[in-house]
């Protein structure tokens, strides 16, 4: 019986050490690089409850400084009606003067320290390192050297692979001027359970809550790659599988405080009893820790509200504004991804005549798929990464195999160059061996007179796409299946001569975060592929009587035309023939876009104003400098997601600062169509808004440093800022702030529906991500109508709107 109670003791220590793990959220690689909530696996408890878990455990904020949201008051953005407003939903005492004096109130409580942290608050730090830095960097190391061997295998020997390491690495004493430290990492077990028991038994930890909250306080010291530990756990999920190495990094950290705290004994006795003081005295405080700094941070959440109803109010100022008419009658139309950007080049469009309607829909164009380049053995996701891609896309047609065979011949030759000039001493000789024509290319990238290829973006294409389930190519029904469904979500009720489907992606140079600037919902990639697949179906003579047969008549008049909308320079490729005034169109939609864009480019030149090619050379030029670190914005300032008609909107403008998804709810029965926008598009753009959010409340733990100083890890795993620490996620510093100010102002994302009140609830309720993002105030949503905003739903249902 006694052997039992032990062991459920022990399963229970495990288990509180798994739960810290399944508090990480994935980052993704550098090639595939979407924006992903940080926090996004402790969405099930309220968002000021976590703040204040991973400031107490972490030292991680998620809350801007008092300073910032002083500046907002001094500048007027934050009002008093916004102030009392959030007051008053706090139920905090409605006294300016008090929330005033809040602001200069200093944050000094008491934080959690780790072992290594007692160790570092005695320790010479102007002539010795620091033990957390020490730490971080040995298990970084070691990280970016296993991951990058081992790919994406299962890692089920990270931490055998780390113990046998650093049991012969004799440097970490010398460095650390620690003599006799190898033996104590030489005295650990080779099983990573065995060494999580021991050493929760003698620093002292018993209850569950302990356990989790210190091992999730060990993960965050090194959250870089803890996250990239949990995109593979993630990753393993989506292909139905189970591997999840967090509790073996969990092992790793645990490792190194095990062995600091037994060296300490061992070498430091006075010292030791010293650490074993404050060390116990803390233990029973780690829970109330969090407690504490949850009721230090009530005063900012108010400010934070404030500010958040400051924008909630700009923002339905504006739509209680009049759209602008469109006519019955379009001659052309453009289906655009619902990114922020393209709420510019939309409004721009549509400026151009009320003939031109124009439509938001989700990036990935509703074609869950991997795109197979034929010839190589790339599969490339084109995805959000909420889903599984069911379907997989590759070149067909006649041509395909001539381009298969002539990809495989390149590939050998870019393989062979690569391998030559990576190399530390022929990398000097490659330049000699080039001769005039590598200088050549070197001061045209200088210069900006040369585009750098993409090795997949810019590879040419048959122009006919196959569509693959398994191994059997789509079947007719299943391709109208695929289609009905689009054209369902799509929301286009009549069809103009010409559509265009556009996706969006970027242009820098010399950004290993360049695929964050493409599109998220395709997995990071550019959506050329998928609207070009979209497209051929569309066009598809076979899928248009099948969906004439549905009730779906396509007019044989109509053309379906792949476009990609270049965010960085706002031009539009298409990947079709488009009507003389559409392509004038679209060249006076670039040039509106553009200037609209330029002031915060810092091109508000008049010259350039007056001067469209001027403007337009500039901002090409940016495109292809590779000292440029701020080709673009990106989706920095991102605030809104409206889900209605376009009419509804037309010709608002929402600066780029709002997700724009069409939507009719009269076409929808059964609601299935705002089912999907709830529980995909908005994730993704709540996942968008919180990255960036992240990012500048926390740039240490949440974003990725100066990217001047960054430098790619395993060729697509990351970023280290300088030449060690964690490994970097999030944003870089330059694609949030301008050098004098933020750009980006943090701010939860705001969610506007036009539908019936009880069906938002109702799907609210079905789905527990969705009502675990609106219960627990990571987002808000709003009920909206012809008139304005009336109600936003909370955990207590529908409440009115204070209208400002």
């Amino acid at each position: 019986m006694k052997t039992q109670t032990v062991s459920t003791e022990y399963a229970a220590r495990l288990a509180a050490v798994n739960a810290a793990g399944q508090r990480v959220a994935p980052t993704w690689p550098l090639d595939q690089l979407i924006a992903v909530n940080p926090l996004w696996e402790m969405r099930d408890q309220p968002f000021p409850a976590v703040a204040a878990r991973l400031e107490a455990l972490g030292r991680i904020r998620c809350l801007m400084p008092a300073e910032y949201y002083a500046r907002l008051w001094q500048r007027s953005q934050i009002r008093e009606i916004d102030l009392l407003a959030a007051a008053a939903e706090a139920n905090a005492p409605e006294d300016i003067d008090t929330l005033l004096r809040a602001l200069n109130h200093s944050n000094k409580q008491a934080h959690w320290h780790n072992v290594s942290d007692w160790l570092d608050s005695t320790r010479d730090s102007q002539h010795k390192m620091a033990w957390r830095d020490e730490i971080t960097h040995q298990i970084s190391q070691f990280c970016a050297a296993f991951c990058q061997q081992q790919g994406h295998e299962s890692h089920n020997n990270l931490y055998l692979s780390w113990v046998r390491q650093i049991r012969v690495d004799q440097g970490i004493a010398i460095l650390m001027g620690e003599p006799g430290l190898t033996k104590a990492f030489r005295e650990l077990p080779d099983d990573p359970q065995a060494l999580i028991l021991i050493a929760l038994e003698e620093l002292g930890f018993s209850t569950p809550a302990q356990i989790e909250a210190y091992t999730h306080a060990l993960l965050l010291d090194i959250n870089g790659w803890a996250s990239w530990l949990a995109f593979e756990r993630w990753q393993s999920h989506l292909d139905g599988g189970s591997d999840d190495a967090l509790p073996q990094l969990i092992a790793i950290r645990l490792g190194w405080e095990l062995a600091l705290w037994r060296h300490w004994q061992w070498r430091h006795q006075q010292a030791s009893q010293l650490l074993q003081q404050q060390w116990y005295g803390q233990l029973p405080q780690i829970n109330s820790l969090i407690e504490s700094q949850q009721q230090l941070q009530k005063p900012l959440w108010i400010w934070q509200r404030a500010a958040e109803l400051a924008r909630q109010r700009e923002e339905q100022q504006i739509l209680l504004q009049k759209p602008l008419a469109a006519s019955p009658q379009p001659k052309l139309q453009a289906v655009f991804c619902i990114d922020v950007r393209s709420e510019v080049m939309r409004r721009a469009f549509e400026a151009q005549s009320s003939k031109i309607q124009t439509f938001g829909f989700a990036g990935f164009f509703g074609i869950p798929l991997v795109y197979t380049p034929v010839g190589t053995d790339l599969n490339r996701p084109q995805l959000p990464g909420l889903l599984a891609a069911g379907l997989r896309a590759s070149e067909g047609g006649f041509k395909a195999q001539a381009l298969a065979v002539s990809r495989r011949a390149q590939q050998e030759s870019n393989a062979a160059w690569s391998d030559f000039s990576r190399g530390a001493v022929t990398s000097f000789s490659m330049v000699e061996a080039a001769g005039l024509s590598y200088v050549a290319k070197l001061l045209r990238k200088t210069f900006g007179l040369s585009a750098e290829a993409h090795p997949v973006n810019d590879m040419p294409v048959t122009g006919e796409w196959t569509l693959w389930k398994g191994e059997p190519s789509l079947t007719l029904v299943e391709k109208t299946d695929l289609v009905e469904g689009i054209l369902k979500a799509m929301s286009i009720k009549r069809f103009a001569s010409e559509v265009l489907l556009v996706g969006h992606g970027s242009h820098t140079t010399n950004n290993p975060h360049a695929a964050g600037l493409d599109c998220g919902a395709c997995g990071g990639q550019t959506g050329a592929v998928n609207v070009q697949v979209l497209a051929q179906l569309l066009n598809n003579q076979g899928v248009r009587a099948a969906l004439a047969d549905r009730g779906w008549v396509i007019p044989t008049s109509t053309r379906f035309i792949a476009a990609l909308h270049n965010t960085t320079t706002d031009h539009i490729q298409c990947f079709g023939q488009v009507s003389e005034l559409g392509t004038q169109w679209l060249k006076d939609a670039t040039v509106l876009a553009q200037r609209e864009r330029a002031v915060g480019l810092g091109l508000a030149d008049e010259a350039f104003f007056n001067q469209p090619e001027k403007l337009d050379a500039a901002i090409q030029r940016r495109a292809l400098d590779w000292s440029e670190v701020r080709p673009e914005w990106g989706l920095a300032g991102n605030s809104a997601f409206i889900v209605a008609p376009r009419q509804r909107t037309r010709g608002l403008n929402f600066d780029g600062r709002a997700f724009l998804h069409d939507y009719d709810s009269k076409d929808d029965e059964g609601f299935a169509v705002l089912e999907q926008i709830m529980t995909a598009p908005m994730i993704v753009t709540h996942w968008i808004n919180m990255q960036y959010n992240a990012s500048v409340t926390d740039p240490l733990k949440f974003g990725s440093g100066n990217k001047v100083l960054h430098n790619v890890v395993g060729g697509n795993l990351g970023v280290f800022e300088g030449n060690g620490g964690d490994l970097r996620i999030g944003l870089s510093q330059q694609s949030l702030h301008d050098g004098q100010q933020w750009v980006h102002e943090p701010l939860r994302l705001s969610v506007y529906i036009q539908a019936p009140q009880e069906a938002i609830a109702s799907i609210i309720s079905q789905h527990d991500n969705v009502r675990q993002l609106v219960d627990n105030q990571w987002l808000y949503i709003f009920h909206l109508t012809d008139e304005g905003v009336s109600k936003q739903y909370t955990a207590s249902g529908w409440q009115e709107v204070r209208n400002a």
